[in-house]
């Protein structure tokens, strides 16, 4: 193999509140030659993902050890071999994997999935095909259990996986009301993915908007947001709720203690449920999701969007806009062409 330069992130400090350029820096070294075992992969879509932000913290009790200092900035990511001496993999083959904010990764093809673009383009495996779709839909429907006519709530409802809650809940007969940031964001979750109503958090009063559309109480709340637009659908839980905790994203950058949910009695008195859902129990039957996704995919019941912007260099700024809600839909950033 020729020797290349590969251009890299490394944490270098961990952020308080927002994530800033200054917390990383942009490195370069040569492309090693694969070891016996090991794999060279040309990154050509980075996953960028509300969870990296919590990666970057200090060690505390997590599901995933955080990144090190000096270390390769973890995100999932799909790429080409270009170099291989493992007999899994053959150079030209595109694989998904942990490959980090980086042009090349090095693998000893543990973790590794190959994909086939010929089936699908690349970013959907980031995205409907991926983590965000296996989020989703064992969530809503392993932790959720929506019934027909159940309604259903989503906050982060344009996002990555919100979007596809929403509609996956549709599928299975369930009304569907959004919470979302922007009157943009809205019309999309109504006119283009079919949700039944959209509230908009930035220019409308949650609270008011759960009342008007939802008089009977929400049954299922898949929650990517946490803060105050969970403790005001705590306030409109029907009997027998369950709550899917997904995310938090209004606390990542806090630079307080997270605000916990102020309302939980309603637990209680609903004889309702609150549980949490982590992708990775489930990566042993992503198949029957990916099957059931790719099909709905195919015969136009689900959609899947996709914002893909260029530039390895321009990391740090581009991941910041999933916490300004600048992103529209599932956010891939673009290293190389295929």
């Amino acid at each position: 193999m020729m020797a290349t330069i590969n251009h890299q992130f490394k944490l270098t400090s961990r952020p308080v509140g927002d994530v800033r350029r200054s917390d990383f820096t942009y490195t370069s070294q040569d492309v090693p030659e694969p070891a016996d075992g090991e794999l060279i992969v040309k990154v050509l879509y980075i996953s960028l993902d509300p969870a990296m932000r919590g990666w970057m913290n200090e060690s505390r009790a997590s599901y995933i050890a955080p990144v090190n200092l000096g270390e390769v900035m973890r995100a999932g990511a799909i790429g080409r071999v270009i170099a291989s001496k493992n007999d899994r993999f053959a150079i030209g083959d595109f694989v998904n994997g942990m490959f980090g904010v980086q042009e090349y990764a090095c693998s000893n093809g543990q973790g590794l999935t190959k994909v086939d673009p010929a089936v699908a383009p690349l970013p959907l495996y980031l995205s409907a095909l991926g983590m965000p779709g296996l989020t989703a839909y064992f969530g809503l429907l392993d932790v959720g259990k929506p019934k027909a006519g159940d309604t259903v709530v989503v906050s982060g409802a344009a996002g990555a996986v919100g979007a596809l809650v929403g509609q996956i809940a549709r599928i299975r007969g369930a009304r569907v009301v959004g919470i979302a940031g922007g009157a943009e964001k809205c019309r999309y979750l109504v006119q283009e993915l079919g949700f039944d109503a959209a509230i908009d958090y930035k220019n409308e009063n949650v609270s008011e908007g759960l009342k008007a559309h939802c008089p009977n109480g929400v049954d299922v709340f898949f929650d990517n947001v946490g803060g105050d637009i969970l403790d005001a659908v705590l306030a409109r839980l029907a009997r027998g709720a369950r709550i899917v905790i997904c995310g938090a994203i209004s606390q990542y950058n806090n630079t307080t203690p997270v605000k916990g949910p102020a309302n939980y009695l309603s637990l209680l008195v609903n004889r309702a449920s609150m549980t949490g859902i982590m992708v990775f129990d489930y990566y042993p039957r992503a198949r029957e999701a990916m099957v059931d996704m790719a099909g709905w995919i195919a015969a136009g019941k689900l959609k899947s969007r996709e914002d893909i912007r260029e530039g390895l260099s321009h990391f740090p700024e581009i991941f910041s806009q999933l916490f300004s809600g600048e992103n529209q839909g599932k956010l891939v950033l673009k290293v190389a062409s295929e």
